[in-house]
């Protein structure tokens, strides 16, 4: 895989390190792509994704930044894109859930998941705009959930934040799609990753219609296919990746 410059295409992924995040590395580093990925440190989870990445002959680039940090982020990008370009594929990952009844949830928490999982949405991929529309072309995928879709108790912090981003992600698909910028969601339901872990799984499985928790690979997929070109006439759109949680 080549893109217009005649180079290997470039995947940043924020919050590309953990979970869904490292699953989507590695995928989009099979598919041709080098891979940037951002991780608030450097550590474990990073070099078992570096390893991984470069196993299946892409380069791999860690980018320490924490998406609540938009002059850290910019301090970042600055050395690879400057101010005037960007990556072909921007994934957004980053993402915390403070989970509690909304009449006990502390203000703290409220504002540290939309802080997160919403405003850093803002502060990791606007920079990186003008450099797409500038040069025509560019694929957008923001990670959402179903809790976005449909509204999930004691989760009313995370709901609003991962709603809000469904929202920016159509808003930002009709500004920029007579540029060739494309712009979807993921929405995954009951996926097994450090953030489930604590959920009992005989609470939410016999709400699924499979039966069965979701991979991080399975997401993954949905990711590369809105990144390749079979996905070249889909804009504004959130692919549910639930196994029919909700429908």
């Amino acid at each position: 895989m080549r893109n217009a410059t005649g180079t290997a295409p470039q995947a940043l992924v924020i919050g590309g390190v953990r979970g869904i995040g490292r699953a989507v590395s590695c995928r989009l580093a099979r598919d041709g792509f080098d891979i940037f990925a951002t991780a608030r440190a450097d550590g474990e989870a990073a070099a078992a994704t570096r390893e991984l990445v470069t196993a299946a002959g892409r380069a791999f680039h860690l980018l320490t930044v924490d998406v609540r940090d938009a002059s850290g982020i910019r301090r970042a990008y600055r050395p690879v894109w400057g101010d005037t370009e960007a990556p072909d594929v921007v994934v957004y990952n980053a993402g915390i859930a403070r989970d509690n009844l909304f009449a006990f949830m502390e203000e703290a928490d409220w504002h540290e998941v939309v802080d997160t999982d919403l405003n850093g949405f803002y502060r990791a991929v606007q920079p990186l705009i003008a450099g797409m529309i500038a040069r025509r072309s560019g694929r957008i995928v923001a990670v959402s959930s179903v809790s976005g879709l449909t509204g999930q108790a004691g989760q009313v912090n995370y709901s609003a934040a991962k709603a809000g981003l469904i929202g920016a992600v159509k808003a930002l698909a009709r500004e920029v799609g007579r540029r060739k910028i494309l712009v979807n969601a993921v929405a995954p339901g009951f996926i097994t990753t450090e953030m489930t872990r604590d959920i009992p799984p005989d609470k939410v499985l016999p709400l699924v219609v499979q039966g069965r928790a979701g991979t991080a690979d399975e997401v993954a997929g949905a990711v590369s296919f809105l990144c390749g070109p079979d996905s070249s006439y889909i804009t504004g759109q959130v692919i549910a990746v639930n196994g029919g949680l909700w429908m």
